[in-house]
């Protein structure tokens, strides 16, 4: 996809920008993105939210169920969603996603997240269903 095209396919979920998500690379096999976080993304000590690393990895994962959705239909969404939550992340970290699909089916999808530091660090990991509508 060109730069263009990976900026108005984040821009098509509103809430990726409340996170600041980046797509690095989006097609059928995964998802890139990359996102920094900002003090408003933390919890106490200033470390990552939980809900902000959940948020990251069901962007990417949802990004990537559209990608393969069969024929004929019209969107997907998240059924279910288990997050592991490794190790913090403070503020000013760049964290990337990377989605890759574990089933690929005609109803349902499962996807998996690693959300990790710059230096390779793991920080979750997401597991997640997806509808397809």
């Amino acid at each position: 996809m060109t730069e263009a095209e990976l900026k108005a396919m984040a821009a098509s979920m509103p809430f990726a920008g409340a996170i600041g998500l980046e797509l690095v690379t989006a097609g059928k096999a995964g998802v890139t993105g990359r996102a920094t976080v900002a003090p408003a993304h933390c919890t106490a000590g200033g470390i990552a939210h939980g809900g902000f690393l959940m948020t990251l990895a069901d962007c990417v994962g949802a990004i990537g169920a559209f990608l393969n959705l069969p024929e004929g239909a019209k969107g997907t969404t998240t059924t279910e969603s288990k997050t592991n939550l490794i190790a913090a992340a403070p503020a000013g970290s760049v964290l990337t996603a990377r989605a890759e699909p574990v089933s690929i089916g005609r109803r349902l999808q499962v996807w998996q997240t690693r959300i990790e530091t710059g230096e390779g660090r793991l920080v979750a990991l997401t597991t997640q269903s997806q509808m397809n509508l």
